[in-house]
């Protein structure tokens, strides 16, 4: 008989820590490239539509004012996954193709977040955080230490950017596809092998360049950085997006039983824009709006395969940029003739690489149909609060020396809260920091223009300030009219800065 009811007693609480654990969701943040505030049809777009984007924000919760922590993609990519500014640490600007990896090892990330918790993890799509140990990655070896080492069970991914060497995928610890009897070399400061480059042999080319991106030609493409070897593992770039998209669909299938989690970096839409023949020239706005559309795609196919397994009503989806947007970065693909009117970041002023909040204000939207009912969040969020906002809704407790510039807004991306958070900062090359609708831009030496990518920067040796709430364009300097507001906002970013350290 004690037999028979420690049976009972044993299946029961089996059965209760599995509904409890079917209870908690799975998720998956969509991290886009250069996408802006304004490119997706819900936030304004008129040129183009973006439907499944759009499906997404229709029910769940679209946010006006949240923020990348950076202008740019790797640092931003830092923070999302730390919960720390990437300006805190030395070495965490644009990271080339070959660096070592970023994160340390023993410091907390979001894939830890949720393994330690039972859940099954995967980064898929667009890394550039760096790989390996001192010194870079071995190409033609075993590469680690790499995502798999900061908390993902599994990995599928490019290295860095699109226009960066090597132009391969790295398939948990090893290059995908490779010969080794063809072993890759990758050099970022000098030629290395035979390859032709852009700048020695442009006749070759099947995109030109417009601002550097003339080294090694990988498909007919001038990329960033040296490389040779490897030849049957270079990516495709016309598929590229499809055979990423269908990892991660494979990754939810194999995972429908089980809670997962998956970090979902599309390398879409930087540059160079190769879209699959389905989408190219459908845009009307050259490749650029056309692989706007193959973004929006990829998206609408996790969300289809959501659905097909019955996991779409407990499933949190997270989507958002790295940061804003661009139009020439270094190709002569007609983004800027063909535009027709489009805005890419919407009323803001600036994009990618400006302190102005085109640089950082993005799209971001949370969908979880079965918890977070539809509507739109003005509250001032950033990226970086999503390791302690899951930590608290997994209920695990981090330490003040863990994501320290990460807040708790679970509140705010559940929408029980349109609170802000006390103060955001974003980073430019130099820093900015908003609080109550006011931002300053701490003065600087800097350009104020970049004729290559035709954005302003944002730069200026007069210290700016803004007033949010009245003039979103960022336009009228309010700093000598409002001087103790300059004087309040200076002294926090510069304790926010003491408090961590500061490595800019």
């Amino acid at each position: 008989m004690k037999t028979y009811f420690l049976i009972v007693l044993i299946t029961l609480t089996s059965c209760i820590t599995l509904h409890a654990q079917q209870k908690r969701p799975n998720v998956i943040v969509i991290y886009a490239d250069d996408l802006g505030y304004g490119d997706v049809s819900c936030y304004g777009a008129k040129k183009i539509k973006t439907p499944h984007i759009d499906q997404l924000a229709k029910q769940g919760i679209k946010f006006t004012n949240a923020h990348a922590t950076s202008a740019t993609c790797t640092p931003s990519r830092f923070s999302i996954l730390t919960g720390v500014y990437a300006w805190r640490k030395k070495g965490t600007g644009v990271a080339p193709g070959n660096a070592a990896l970023l994160i340390d090892t023993v410091q907390l990330t979001l894939a830890k977040i949720f393994k330690q918790t039972g859940y099954t993890t995967a980064a898929i799509g667009k890394w550039h955080l760096g790989l390996g140990g001192q010194g870079g990655p071995d190409w033609n070896g075993e590469i680690k230490p790499g995502p798999q080492e900061l908390g993902f069970d599994k990995s599928y991914i490019i290295p860095a950017t699109l226009d960066r060497v090597p132009c391969v995928i790295v398939a948990d610890h090893h290059v995908e596809n490779l010969d080794l009897k063809d072993p890759i070399t990758v050099n970022y400061h000098q030629k290395t092998g035979e390859w032709p480059t852009g700048k020695e042999s442009p006749e070759l080319l099947i995109m030109k360049s417009s601002n550097g991106h003339d080294n090694t030609i990988i498909n007919g493409i001038g990329r960033i950085g040296y490389m040779t070897g490897g030849k049957a593992a270079i990516w495709d770039d016309y598929t590229l997006t499809e055979k990423l998209t269908t990892q991660a669909e494979t990754f939810i299938t194999a995972n429908k039983a089980n809670p997962f989690f998956l970090y979902f970096a599309s390398p879409n839409i930087h540059v160079p824009r190769t879209p699959n023949k389905r989408f190219a020239g459908k845009s009307g706005m050259g490749p650029r709006g056309d692989v706007i559309l193959e973004f929006d795609w990829s998206v609408g196919r996790l969300m289809k395969t959501l659905d097909s397994l019955g996991l779409t009503n407990n499933t949190m989806i997270v989507l958002s940029s790295d940061n804003g947007p661009v139009v020439d970065d270094g190709y002569q693909d007609q983004a800027a003739e063909l535009m027709g009117g489009h805005q890419p970041a919407g009323p803001l002023r600036g994009g990618k690489y400006s302190a102005f909040d085109g640089g950082t204000r993005v799209p971001f939207i949370v969908s979880w149909p079965s918890a977070v009912k539809s509507g739109t969040s003005d509250a001032l969020i950033s990226q970086v609060d999503l390791i302690r906002s899951f930590a608290s809704l997994l209920n695990q407790k981090l330490s003040t020396k863990q994501a320290y510039d990460s807040f708790d807004m679970i509140s705010q991306l559940l929408g029980k809260s349109k609170s802000n958070r006390p103060y955001l900062i974003e980073d430019a090359g130099g820093l900015g920091i908003i609080a109550d609708n006011w931002k300053y831009i701490v003065p600087n030496n800097a350009a104020a223009y970049d004729y290559a990518t035709k954005t302003e920067l944002g730069n200026s040796k007069e210290p700016q300030l803004y007033n949010l709430s009245k003039d979103i364009e960022e336009r009228k300097n309010l700093a000598s009219q409002y001087p103790d507001k300059v004087k309040q906002l200076s002294e926090k970013l510069q304790q926010v800065k003491d408090e961590h350290g500061y490595h800019l």
